[in-house]
């Protein structure tokens, strides 16, 4: 037994009614079970339960056994002195709050097919432990569970740009400027390439955005990517470029060991995608004041309309010819870029400053852009599901992640309902 199920059956009112008989005798009625307390305290507060004559309101703390009530430290604990109802798995000790009050003490009866359609699911070695049972889901429930995973992901994705926006002292231009960088590194590269932005001010690259070459010194100069010697005037004309600017500033070069090459597309190195984030700052003026302005895919599509300078036609690294090919910034990463940077931008946005339309707009550009492709997606696809958009695709990444991986069946709509099947 676990302490997560019987919360579960709590919630959810799946107990035996007619066994609603306090330790002692007293009659329980349950009007209202509390609310499930994510925080610490008692499980579920603003309870209201009527014990014998009497209607109680308060708290109700759950356990397995009811000595689990002191093993926990709660009779020295006077946040529990609220407490109105002990709800235990098996009773084996009355317990006392920390002003010395006796707890009233039910034990939890249940169906014992809930509890068994429960280790179902927590037993399974797969990732995606419901799979099998996925058809037996109702479309309503399917439907309306993705659209709460879709914005539960943006909130999530909200919260970290929040804390981000904390630090540049509440500034959106640097604090984009930097998610858009860790973005152009995707997985492999994203945090070197947001510890680079960090190092770098925006603010100090939009002095030189009319300048190219100076764009580019700075952000391979500060990745500590100009430290090497190779006969290349391309190369040495950045070193030259950087010093004189590194000077200037005061810069502190980030560790060039930081970046990974190996296991990427050369199209993907962090080289070619410096090179392409100088020619973004050098083509646009305030970016996030260009996405907040925006008002259509196209616009957004020109403005990361895109390539590497011209050295990198015939290069991926430094020094080393390549077969001649322009280096533009994709569809694929074009749509990258979108999902994980400018709709949770839009969506944060609209939040902070309360305007929905913002927040509308960014669930909207979810739904017409194409799915992700990755691993965890064809997971998905191979247990029969349809992903259409990038909005399915970002539930599912959030319901995989957040739910599957950790068996948090009993907080997932399609768990509950399979839970609840009762053959």
């Amino acid at each position: 037994m676990t302490e997560d199920f019987l919360h579960y059956v709590w919630k959810h009112r799946l107990y035996l009614t007619q066994d609603h008989t306090a330790i002692g005798g007293e009659k329980i009625e349950v009007l209202h079970p509390g609310i499930a307390n994510t925080h610490a305290g008692p499980d579920f507060s603003d309870a209201r339960i009527r014990i014998g004559t009497t209607l109680w309101a308060g708290c109700v703390e759950i356990h397995i056994c009811s000595s689990d009530w002191e093993k926990h430290g709660h009779h020295h604990d006077p946040a529990y002195n609220n407490v109105i109802l002990h709800v235990v798995y098996q009773h084996d000790t009355d317990v006392y709050t920390e002003n010395g009050q006796k707890l009233p003490v039910l034990e939890l009866h249940f169906d014992d097919r809930y509890y068994e359609n429960y280790l179902q699911l927590a037993g399974k070695k797969e990732t995606i432990a419901c799979k099998e049972k996925l058809g037996s889901i109702d479309e309503f429930t399917w439907m309306a569970w993705l659209d709460r995973m879709a914005i539960e992901r943006l909130e999530q994705k909200s919260n970290d740009i929040l804390r981000t926006y904390s630090s540049t002292g509440n500034n959106w231009e640097e604090t984009f400027y930097r998610r858009l960088a860790r973005n152009f590194g995707f997985s492999l590269n994203g945090l070197p390439f947001e510890t680079l932005a960090k190092s770098l001010p925006y603010h100090l690259l939009l002095k030189h955005k009319d300048h190219p070459d100076q764009l580019e010194a700075l952000l391979f100069g500060q990745a500590g990517m100009l430290q090497d010697k190779y006969e290349d005037a391309y190369y040495t004309g950045l070193q030259d470029e950087y010093l004189f600017l590194r000077n200037k500033y005061q810069l502190v070069p980030i560790e060039s060991h930081l970046w990974k090459f190996l296991r990427l597309r050369p199209v993907n190195f962090p080289t070619v995608r410096i090179a392409q984030f100088a020619d973004l700052i050098h083509r646009n003026d305030h970016l996030f004041s260009r996405i907040i302005g925006s008002d259509t895919t196209r616009q957004l599509e020109e403005m990361f309309t895109i390539r590497a300078s011209g050295y990198w036609d015939t290069h991926y690294v430094f020094g080393k010819d390549a077969v001649d090919r322009k280096k533009t910034f994709g569809k694929t990463a074009f749509h990258s870029v979108m999902i994980n940077t400018v709709i949770p931008f839009l969506f944060v946005y609209g939040k902070v400053r309360s305007k929905e339309d913002f927040c509308i707009r960014a669930i909207d550009l979810l739904q017409n852009l194409p799915p992700e492709k990755n691993t965890i997606l064809t997971l998905w696809h191979e247990s029969g599901v349809d992903n259409p958009t990038a909005l399915t695709s970002q539930a599912l990444l959030q319901l995989k992640n957040e739910y599957c991986m950790s068996k948090r069946c009993l907080h997932c709509a399609v768990g509950n309902k399979i839970v609840n099947i009762l053959d």
